[in-house]
């Protein structure tokens, strides 16, 4: 009877882990992934090699930390896709981003450049940008945006997007909005 019992962690180790990850999530989204490991485990209230244990680099962190990120993108580009008004979905998809990004900064450095090797954000910005290019060749076939835009001008639109700073969270998603609404205005025909 060699049955193979599924392993399953301590409820304590549980327990730091989720922990670690909310404290990463909010210290990565107020300051960027420049913070170091030591004030997540700091913040988590667990010792660093309990943090290391858990997630043993920064980019394992941010992956697991942005999980839910992630799957926010691919909803707001799928939703997107699913508008049958082409302008509407691709209009949609930069406002919905922008405020994400402005909303958490940490994910906006971790998406877009960070961690360029991490598998996982390697993956999601392929699907991102294949989405991103339907969107575009949609909203362009149908007249409302300009016949010169191309892939590569909404990607710089996005990335600028999520370079937006401001003093507070409330004031970077307002400045967000406003930068939607002026680059929506400069992509339309």
């Amino acid at each position: 009877m060699t049955e193979v019992l599924p392993h399953l962690r301590r409820s304590d180790a549980r327990d730091n882990h989720d922990r670690i990850l909310e404290a990463a999530r909010a210290i990565f989204a107020a300051d960027g992934l420049a913070v170091p490991m030591r004030e997540v485990a700091r913040r988590a209230d667990v010792g660093p090699a309990t943090l290391y244990r858990h997630f043993p680099t920064k980019e394992a962190l941010a992956t697991a930390a942005f999980a839910d990120q992630i799957r926010a993108c691919y909803t707001i580009v799928d939703e997107g896709l699913d508008d049958p008004d082409p302008w509407h979905g691709f209009t949609s998809v930069l406002e919905k981003l922008f405020e994400l990004y402005a909303r958490d900064r940490g994910f906006t450095a971790a998406f877009t450049a960070v961690f360029p090797h991490a598998l996982d954000f390697a993956a999601d910005r392929e699907r991102a940008v294949k989405s991103i290019a339907e969107l575009t060749r949609r909203a362009r076939e149908a007249g409302h945006l300009r016949p010169d835009v191309e892939l590569d001008d909404v990607i710089l639109v996005l990335m600028a997007g999520g370079g937006i700073q401001a003093a507070s969270p409330a004031a970077r998603v307002a400045a967000s909005r406003r930068f939607a609404a002026l680059a929506i205005r400069g992509l339309r025909a």
